[in-house]
């Protein structure tokens, strides 16, 4: 019998065989250039799980005539790195894959710096988390990012059809394909989980086999962990644990943190959330929010787990029973969207930079007021480009704070402006 997951038994080996990802291995795209060009830099690869980011290398592998070493960050050490590293000065062109490489501490990235550096080895990285908080800069700075998207609808239905016409054990059986909604939610754009929960099905169905939503609700009930941190559940707990805080529930906020934790996801990786919350939900509200969330970050790196677990909760149920505000997300938002609609608009003569005679006769500086020679240290003037005059993008909220502030604004601003 053979005990292989259909994910791995039906692996591509060929690029033409991937897919999804065509931004990046599709035809005339940069990294499948390398490729076939038998020449490809350091890379990380980094993306959701099931993306493909384990086929791209095996791809590589079985493209390039180099030899190539794989490692697993979750059970190498320094020594294993520096044993290959051995092994790849006397065979030129080595490549190194590496899977969940943000698993590496500092000291096993720092083996690899120097072999990279040389060119004795090319390394490529797999990676869920984000390189820039996970990868050590000197390490990142010698590599490419590639990003790898989340299969879409379409593309994970061609994956069923694909793995149901091409799995020798698969392909003996009668499986009509009546219905695929259930199967894509709950692997929620995960390939590996998709192929893995369609052979589950298809075990439990036998022979002849009528895949539909309720029959794979039925089984995937039955036979899935109620908590897979690299799965749907993920993504889903961790919103319910944001929009819990946002709804400021206390409550449900630590028992989303709970159920996270029991799962063993990555603590930091709470904790960067609840950052990114704290600016984005709370802002001005309670700008303090932000700075205990931020210490919270500092804390769980120096503490880890299990101690990590008090840590945040303290600091969720703080976010939680805060004042709320999203107009520093709103403002940011509507800005941006101005400049990708105007692009890059002139800036105003009066509050420009003149370092030199030549822009002082050109107009540069003419008129600026300066706030602080003004009652109140405000001077009323315009500062956003002429095509944007008068625009707000930042509307202040209701909260007390903010309120404040607007009514501020308003006795400077005068009748100028409806707030």
């Amino acid at each position: 019998m053979n005990t292989m997951p259909l994910a791995e038994r039906i692996r591509p080996s060929v690029l033409n065989d991937l897919v999804g990802q065509d931004h990046l291995t599709g035809k005339g795209s940069i990294l499948r250039k390398a490729i076939e060009h038998g020449k490809i830099p350091s890379m990380i690869l980094w993306g959701p799980p099931g993306t493909g980011k384990t086929t791209i290398a095996n791809i590589i592998a079985n493209t390039l005539s180099a030899p190539f070493f794989t490692l697993s960050a979750i059970s190498a050490g320094v020594k294993d790195v520096r044993e290959v590293i051995e092994q790849a000065k006397e065979k030129p062109g080595s490549v190194l894959f590496i899977d969940e490489i943000h698993r590496f501490n500092k000291g096993q990235q720092d083996a690899l710096l120097g072999a990279v550096e040389k060119g004795i080895i090319t390394l490529i990285g797999a990676t869920t988390e984000n390189p820039s908080f996970e990868v050590n800069s000197a390490l990142l700075s010698r590599c490419q990012v590639y990003v790898l998207k989340s299969l879409n609808d379409k593309e994970l239905v061609e994956l069923l059809h694909h793995a149901i016409k091409k799995d020798k054990a698969l392909s003996k059986k009668k499986i009509e394909l009546r219905e695929t909604e259930a199967l894509i939610n709950i692997s929620g754009g995960d390939a590996r989980k998709l192929l893995n929960l369609l052979e589950i099905v298809c075990d439990a169905l036998g022979d002849d086999i009528v895949i539909s939503d309720e029959a794979v609700m039925d089984i995937a009930q039955k036979r899935i962990a109620l908590y897979d941190k690299s799965g749907e559940q993920h993504y889903d707990i961790i919103s319910a644990f944001i929009k819990s805080i946002r709804g400021s529930d206390p409550n449900a906020a630590v028992y989303w943190l709970a159920r996270m934790i029991e799962g063993g996801e990555d603590v930091k990786f709470i904790a960067r959330r609840l950052v990114i919350l704290a600016s984005e939900d709370i802002g001005n509200a309670n700008p303090t929010a932000l700075i205990m969330a931020n210490a919270t970050f500092d804390a769980v790196n120096k503490i880890g787990y299990p101690e990590s677990s008090l840590i945040l909760s303290q600091c969720a149920i703080y976010l939680a029973s805060s004042a709320k505000s999203n107009s520093a997300t709103v403002a940011i938002g509507s800005a941006m969207e101005a400049v990708k609609r105007h692009g890059d608009l002139s800036v105003p003569l009066h509050i420009r930079n003149a370092p030199t005679r030549l822009m002082k006769n050109m107009g540069y500086g003419k008129d600026y007021k300066y706030s602080h020679s003004f009652e109140g240290n405000f001077s009323e003037q315009e500062y956003l480009p002429k095509e944007l005059s008068g625009k707000k993008f930042y509307e202040p909220g209701k909260n007390a704070r903010e309120e404040e502030l607007r009514k501020f604004l308003k006795s400077l601003w005068k009748d100028k402006y409806t707030y």
